[in-house]
């Protein structure tokens, strides 16, 4: 239950696994903000694991390189700069080449941190503190969505646009009686950082409402003709 609930599925509030977070909130203590100058991922990744998350160098960073690919998550919480992978399976550059910083739309899991609304915890060697979950002003776990597999267990929540995310939570409040069916009428399904067509859409109501289910996609693509011209 320990791996569970503290490494390998995400937290219901923020949408984010410890790693994650502690990725967030150790940069956010470096002073890595969207208007800083980038910082070498090297240095990010060992203040995370000198101060919060004493695990393996490679874990945190090719986390935080997740956290950076526009084509695993639509809206990156870091910003990469440099040589972060590609969708075609290339790894990242190793961290002492790569620089990053917290994209803009990480402040809005951070800002309210000043508030102390969440509760906060001693780091594991009782030095700091950091918080249990973010302030995160934003549904968090739907929007990127996440997988993660543990013993016996396992998700997997594909990511939504965060338009129809909103005003679906504002239909949600202002109806609380509302329907599955109703709220799709809004909320279209998911929503791909690369873009694809959804081929089983109406099976969306069921795996909505069980949470099982599988989304079938087609590529978009486009043919372009190139006309050869003969050599003389």
């Amino acid at each position: 239950m320990t791996v569970i609930v503290s490494r390998a599925l995400p937290d219901i509030r923020d949408g984010l696994k410890p790693v994650h977070r502690r990725i967030l909130f150790s940069a956010d203590q470096l002073g890595c903000s969207p208007k800083s100058a980038f910082k070498k991922s090297a240095r990010i990744v060992g203040d995370i694991l000198g101060k919060y998350h004493p695990h393996g160098d490679a874990s945190v960073y090719e986390a935080m390189v997740r956290l950076a690919q526009t084509f695993n998550y639509t809206h990156p919480l870091i910003e990469g700069h440099g040589n972060f992978g590609s969708i075609d399976g290339d790894s990242a550059a190793a961290m002492r080449y790569t620089e990053a910083r917290l994209s803009p739309i990480s402040t809005l899991f951070l800002e309210d941190l000043k508030y102390n609304i969440v509760p906060m915890r001693k780091n594991f060697d009782e030095t700091l503190y950091e918080p249990v979950v973010l302030p995160v002003q934003i549904p968090a776990l739907m929007l990127n969505g996440t997988s993660g597999i543990a013993v016996g267990m396992t998700s997997n929540i594909p990511p939504h646009n965060l338009t129809e995310l909103l005003d679906t939570i504002i239909y949600k409040i202002e109806n609380p009686e509302a329907s599955i069916p109703e709220l799709l009428e809004i909320l279209h399904g998911p929503d791909f950082p690369t873009g694809a067509i959804i081929t089983n859409k109406s099976d969306l109501i069921d795996i909505y409402t069980t949470g099982k289910g599988v989304v079938k996609l087609r590529s978009k693509y486009h043919v372009e003709e190139l006309t050869v011209k003969s050599r003389l």
